[in-house]
This record gives structure tokens, sequence and C-alpha cells, in this order.
């Protein structure tokens, strides 16, 4: 069922299942204070996880709770270390407010990208209130089952050598290197995908975010999995995106197989949170 938003830019649907869905990259709104600072809106938007709210829209039917940022990312990145931190050192990496795009293009005009205090604004207005609402639908989730798991929605594109060698398999499975969930769970997980023929790997070149490793707590009955699909496995993806041709429409006949796919490991997530093994 719906609830009451805790913020404007925050969409939670509440569900009974031990099962918190987060999608926290498909925003694509620019507070219009800050609209002028950009490049341009398709550079600010170019790295958004392109469609992945509606290859999980069964998810409500799962009875799982859902909850999702309408804010970009290239204002701020909720699934980074509010310090600032790196999450990937030594790796080419985006920011808790990134300056620059996945393939290291500025975002910013010259010298509007913010300062200290504008990050410190916004980690308060965005990147705050997304956790605590988590936070919050994980204690009432585990009122209800004791166990739940956590699973965290993502996408990207299959090529992009900045960031990785090569192009990424389709189903990237993190769980912190096993600290954030049950190996139990990361393998269950990663034979839906072999089943399938999808090209996969656990805790690969992303072993899950600050989301994952921050609420993903087994021993505490929380257990965290970020999910990271290269696009091709649900979209079509141009060698060269440009605004001209990035994104591509959502192709349900493309993605129905994988849809098919996570759905059953949506399913096993929840049986695995009401399982007693």
């Amino acid at each position: 069922m719906s609830a009451p938003s805790p913020a404007p830019f925050i969409e939670l649907r509440r569900g009974a299942a031990p099962l918190l869905v987060s999608i926290p990259h498909t925003g694509t709104e620019i507070p219009e204070a800050l609209a002028g600072d950009f490049v341009s809106s398709w550079q600010a938007l170019r790295d958004a996880d392109w469609w992945i709210d509606r290859l999980y829209d069964f998810a409500p039917g799962l009875d799982a709770t859902v909850i999702r940022t309408r804010i970009s990312r290239s204002v701020i990145d909720v699934n980074r270390d509010p310090s600032g931190a790196s999450l990937y050192p030594g790796q080419a990496t985006t920011g808790l407010c990134p300056t620059t795009d996945f393939d290291g293009a500025p975002l910013y005009r010259d010298g509007r990208e913010p300062d200290e205090a504008e990050i410190a604004r916004r980690r308060q207005a965005y990147h705050d209130p997304y956790h605590d609402v988590i936070a919050g639908e994980i204690a009432r989730l585990r009122a209800l089952h004791g166990r739940v798991v956590l699973y965290d929605c993502h996408s990207i594109r299959s090529v992009i050598p900045r960031l990785f060698e090569g192009e990424l398999p389709v189903c990237n499975i993190g769980t912190d290197r096993g600290r954030a969930a049950d190996p139990r769970l990361a393998a269950r997980i990663a034979g839906r995908c072999a089943e399938a023929g999808f090209s996969h790997v656990s805790n690969g070149r992303f072993v899950g975010g600050w989301i994952t490793r921050h609420h993903g707590a087994p021993a505490e009955g929380v257990h965290a999995v970020q999910m990271e699909l290269a696009c091709r496995g649900y979209m079509e993806e141009p060698s060269a995106p440009s605004a001209a041709n990035w994104p591509t429409p959502y192709d349900p006949a493309r993605a129905a197989t994988l849809r098919s796919v996570l759905e059953r490991i949506l399913r096993d997530c929840v049986d695995f949170a009401n399982s007693k093994e």
C-alpha cells in the first residue's frame, strides 16, 4: 500500500513481506535552483539507472516495501558514503555530489561545482532522509518477521573503460564481500542467474554501495544485496551514447526474460527471510 511520503522527493510503498526494495538511481529531478549549474540536463541525467523502476514494477505484487528517490544522482548520490570517502579506494568512481559523469566528463559549468557547505546542505536535505526511511522500514519489517532482505536495484552501461575493463557481466551481485548478507542467499541469487544463462559475478567490480554496506547486518537479521545490471540485459545499448540516442526506450519484450529471473530472485529473497535455516 502507498504510504505518506516522508519527503516530497521520496516515494514509499509499504508492504508486509520481509523484503525492502531500494531504487536509488532512477531519479530525474534536479531542483530549479541547481539546474543552471550543470553543463546540460542530458549530461546530468546520463548515468541514471534507466527504467529500473519499470523493470522491477512487479515488486508490489510480492507485497514488498519499495522506496525510491526522484532526485537525480547528479545532485547527490544516496548510495555513497555521506562522509565523502570513496567506496572503491584506488579505483575510478563518482562521489557523493559527483562533479564528473562515469566517463570523466564534467557535469558542472566552470566554477559552479558544489562547495563543502552546499554538499552538506544536499546531504541533509536528500541523503539523510532516504536512509532514515530505509532504517525505519527495516525496523518495521523486523518487528514483523525478525529477518528481512534489503535488495538494492541498479544498472549501468555494459562498457565504461574508465570504471572497468571489457564488458561487464549482465548480473553483478554485491554483498560487501559477504559481510552484508548470508552467503547462502547470494549463492541462491547467483544460481538463478546461471539457470537463465545470464553472465554473472558475485562481489566483482561492484560489491555494493553505501546502502548495502551501511544497512546490511546479517547478525541482526538484515541481509543486504545489491544487484547491478548491465543495461544490455534489458534495453538496447548504443556503442556511443549521445543526447540523440540515450536512453533508448524501455522495451518490454527485450526485458521479459531478465524481468522473469528478477521476479524469481525476489521471491527467493522472501523465502530466505521466512526460512528458519
